[in-house]
């Protein structure tokens, strides 16, 4: 490897960023030729509106689900209830705020904990109870939106309450204000697993976990934090999936996102195998997949469509991030004549 190669893997963390950025370049390259008005942007009463500024604003609900499934995913895990905890925020604030007289300042709290407290569940499920991570959080994936069917009553509860829908649909600097909450919680986070010892235990923890233990790396609490913390993103992203359309619909709010928080990670360069992680870069890869469904949608595929193609991009870039593919495309090209 030339020292100019080395210096650009150097620039994309070691080269597991290299390759989600190169592929959300050509996809932005692909509709700055076919769609050149997918990077025009307006400016009404102070906010920036556009295309873009939409990813950013829809995509904020995959990227806070990819923050949390990041940590778990490099614990050695994966939380497949992120979906379903979002449904269970979206009907508590909703309830709350249409069935109380409680401030939001209240509101949001009560719904994250909650969150939370099905997230620690899950993480003493695999723990304490040594039940398969896939299978502890399927249990919760089906009982948890049955759970927000249950406080909804099976109904679409609707609000009003403005400091509610500010948090979907209002606007600081100019941005939507769902980016600063991403934005916020991603500092946040990577202060604490890049400043402090949690995340070199959560690295050890995903990588081996049995010579962490002998080591004395709380491995049981590593777990259970992580997946508390799922929770809290996902409870986060609930309330913004409900908040945007001032509405809570426990049968909808979050349906299969968890798939897409997954798709995140992973294509962000964070192996399933645990270990290693780059929250940089599932958020790379989160942008990645709403710029690719808002491209599909302006494109005019209908939906029902949409997953096919998403699903060939998402298989490509995860083939280029393969050391062993690149190098089995490389033995397909003819080789120079040496003098």
């Amino acid at each position: 490897m030339s020292d100019s190669e080395k210096k650009i893997r150097g620039w994309f963390g070691g080269g597991r960023l290299l390759w989600p950025v190169l592929s959300l370049a050509a996809l932005l390259l692909f509709n700055l030729i076919f769609a050149p008005s997918f990077f025009h942007f307006e400016i009404k009463d102070g906010h920036l509106y556009g295309t873009l500024v939409d990813i950013l604003n829809q995509g904020s609900k995959v990227m806070l689900l990819s923050l949390g499934m990041t940590l778990v995913i490099a614990s050695g895990g994966v939380d497949l209830s992120v979906g379903s905890l979002m449904a269970v925020a979206a009907a508590t604030g909703a309830l709350l705020v249409t069935k109380t007289s409680l401030p939001f300042g209240i509101v949001v709290p009560a719904c994250l904990a909650l969150c939370g407290l099905f997230g620690a569940f899950n993480g003493l499920m695999v723990t304490a109870l040594r039940i398969q991570p896939i299978i502890a959080t399927l249990i919760l994936m089906v009982t948890g939106r049955g759970i927000a069917m249950l406080l909804t009553g099976g109904q679409v509860i609707t609000f009003e309450r403005a400091s509610y829908v500010y948090v979907g649909n209002g606007h600081l600097f100019g941005l939507p204000f769902t980016t600063t909450i991403v934005l916020v919680t991603l500092v946040a986070t990577l202060w604490i697993t890049r400043r402090t010892a949690v995340g070199l235990f959560l690295e050890a923890t995903g990588d081996n976990e049995t010579a962490s233990r002998f080591c004395g790396v709380p491995t049981a609490r590593i777990k259970v934090l992580v997946y508390a913390f799922s929770g809290v993103c996902a409870g986060i992203a609930g309330l913004i999936a409900s908040s945007n359309i001032k509405a809570a619909d426990a049968n909808r709010v979050g349906e299969m996102m968890e798939l897409d928080a997954i798709f995140a990670v992973v294509v962000g360069g964070t192996a399933l195998t645990g270990g290693r992680f780059t929250l940089v870069g599932s958020m790379i890869g989160a942008l990645l997949i709403q710029t690719l469904t808002t491209t599909m949608y302006n494109l005019g595929m209908p939906p029902a469509i949409a997953p096919v193609p998403k699903a060939i991009v998402i298989v490509a870039a995860c083939l280029l991030q393969s050391a062993k593919f690149r190098d089995a495309l490389r033995g397909l090209l003819p080789r120079r004549a040496t003098t």
